[in-house]
Formats: C-alpha cells, structure tokens, sequence
C-alpha cells in the first residue's frame, strides 16, 4: 500500500496508524526506513499515531490532540522537555508532578527534595503554590546527602529500570537508572536532581482563581 502511495511521487502522504499491525521490532525498522525514503524523495507526511515512540522516532514536528483541541505543536525534544501545559507534560513520556512553592528568587522552586534552580524566571510571587515536573532522568542516587525514598514499584527493560519511589510525605516520583542496579521493593534509596529543565505549573488547585493570562 505504501508503495503504491509513493508510485505517483505526492507532495504529501497521509498515513494513519500504518505500522499498528506489525510485531515491535518490524514496526520500529519500517517506521525509521519509511521516514528515510520520504526524506530521500522529498515528501512531506502526515502520520496519526498513539504511539509516542513511533512518532518521536518517525517525525520532525508533532502535534498533540487532546478533548478535541491542538495542545501544543512542536519538536520532539520541546515536547517532552517544554511542554506548554499540564496536559502536554502527563501525556509525553513519563514524569510525576512534585509539589512545591516559588522561592525568593524567581528561578527557585523549594521542595521536598530541596531547593531546585531552573533555567528561567516564574511570573509568580514568593510562595505561590506550584507543581513541579520531574522526569525519570531528572532524579538521580545521592552518595551524600539527599533524601531517602522507598522503592514503591519497578520496570525492567533491559538496559535500564524504571522505578517509582516514595517519598516520606508519600509523594511519588520516578527514577530510570541504569539495569545492573537491582534495587527490591521496599528498599529504600537516597536520592536528588540533577535537572536542566525546570517545569512547572500553577496548583491545579489554584488555578479556577488564576487569571487565564497567567496559566503559563
């Protein structure tokens, strides 16, 4: 069929869902070849997919639908390490929303893991509850210091495991470390960040009150 849709060398090819059918490892060759000979001939394509892999692997912009509306359109990398909103960030890979509250500085986020420094300004005032996004690469074993969590659930795939912790309030996040740690349930861990996007929201909580221009 795709072959077919190519004989006539379109200027854009409409694709929905064509790889849902294939085992794991055929999909991910065929998608990553697919993209290549439209690259090669110079057609443009639009893919419909719920696989996130398969698009992150397969596309140089993407565009989330979400109840009906565009969320965000963008690279990639910007969607998972900027998201515009929380919808964006739940939906994108993985991550957990820690809460915390604007420092003195309005780069700064205290929080239960510490104070958190990030790579831009927040409009809110001191204080100002928020919810900060933390990805599994985000959050890294301490050898001094930190805070300890427990192993509350784990995920082997194969070269690293991904692992939910809780923390001693009962908030939960989750960490991707490399697989030959082989941590059990109930362990306990210490850990800290090491973060190069700091992301957060108003408390969801908050925002009915909020004015809709702050909802950044």
């Amino acid at each position: 069929a795709l072959a077919r849709a190519l004989a006539p060398s379109p200027e854009l090819l409409l694709m929905d869902e064509p790889f849902s059918n294939l085992d794991a490892d055929l999909r991910k060759r065929l998608s990553l070849e697919v993209r290549d000979i439209l690259k090669e001939l110079g057609i443009s394509a639009i893919l419909v997919t719920h696989d996130q892999l398969e698009a992150f692997a397969f596309s140089d912009q993407i565009g989330l639908l979400y109840d009906g509306e565009l969320q965000q359109w963008d690279t990639p990398f910007n969607l998972y390490h900027e998201p515009v909103n929380p919808v964006v960030a739940r939906f994108i890979g993985e991550g957990s929303f820690l809460p915390g509250s604007i420092g003195q500085e309005g780069n700064q986020i205290d929080t239960e893991l510490g104070l958190l420094i990030g790579n831009r300004a927040y409009p809110w005032p001191p204080g100002s509850p928020v919810d900060v996004l933390l990805r599994p690469d985000d959050v890294i074993l301490a050898s001094q210091g930190g805070i300890t969590a427990r192993v509350q659930r784990k995920l082997f795939s194969g070269s690293a495991t991904l692992y939910t912790l809780r923390l001693p309030t009962g908030s939960l996040v989750e960490a991707l470390l490399p697989s030959h740690h082989d941590y059990q349930l109930d362990d306990t861990l210490n850990i800290s960040t090491q973060l190069e996007h700091l992301i957060a929201f108003p408390r969801e909580d908050e925002l009915l009150g909020m004015p809709k221009q702050e909802v950044l």
